[in-house]
């Protein structure tokens, strides 16, 4: 089965050029202002525009407003919308609902009660993401490069359509997919030097090492 790759946080074309050429089936967008990702809509609007045709742009959002929501979706276009905050399922639904647009809705997950949250989205969101939950202090829901127990996935291996996120690098993620099952795999720190800098030799390496997982 083969696994798709969503690069997320990219902020040059430099590096979205890197993830293009790899072959990444999703690039990811950040739009939060905490975030060392986070990319102004003229920014987001190049990179979207380069990438438009070759790949999916996924917007990530945490617990917008619409009108934060309105201004990035028309202005770019972004194919998917990544919800990575703590909304509930019925306003991923409303999202969905309001911008005809697919979703991912990122879960973080700690214990096996966390991973069964996803029941709560089924007809909400188009796809979950499990993410490890962040680390006490941390001011960022997500790239903080810390993993969860994988195992904990065995619940829902074969029964939901998933992405795995946090933690993931070029030395680890082979394991992660075939421990998980994952229909896709979604990294962001594993990739950079420094927070919020993308490394090329890094993304390439990655998204190689997916390709060889899909071998098996």
């Amino acid at each position: 089965m083969a696994t798709d790759v969503k690069i997320c946080g990219l902020k040059t074309a430099a590096t979205l050029n890197v993830a293009l050429e790899e072959g990444a089936e999703y690039i990811g967008l950040v739009f939060f202002p905490r975030s060392p990702r986070h990319v102004d809509i003229a920014t987001a609007l190049d990179l979207a525009d380069r990438a438009r045709g070759q790949t999916k742009i996924v917007g990530l959002f945490v617990d917008p407003d619409d009108r934060a929501l309105d201004a990035i979706v028309e202005k770019v276009q972004p194919d998917i919308l990544q919800l990575h905050g703590d909304e509930s399922a019925p306003r991923v639904k409303e999202i969905r609902c309001r911008f005809h647009l697919p979703v991912f809705k990122a879960l973080k997950v700690e214990t096996a009660q966390h991973v069964r949250r996803a029941e709560a989205f089924q007809g909400a969101a188009d796809l979950i993401i499990f993410d490890a939950k962040p680390p006490k202090g941390a001011v960022l829901p997500g790239g903080n490069g810390e993993t969860f127990d994988w195992r904990l996935l065995d619940a829902v291996k074969g029964r939901l359509k998933f992405m795995l996120s946090g933690g993931l690098r070029p030395d680890n993620v082979v394991a992660a997919i075939h421990t998980t099952g994952a229909n896709a795999v979604d990294v962001s720190s594993g990739v950079e030097i420094a927070p919020g800098v993308k490394d090329p030799e890094l993304i390439r390496r990655f998204l190689r090492a997916v390709k060889t997982a899909k071998q098996f």
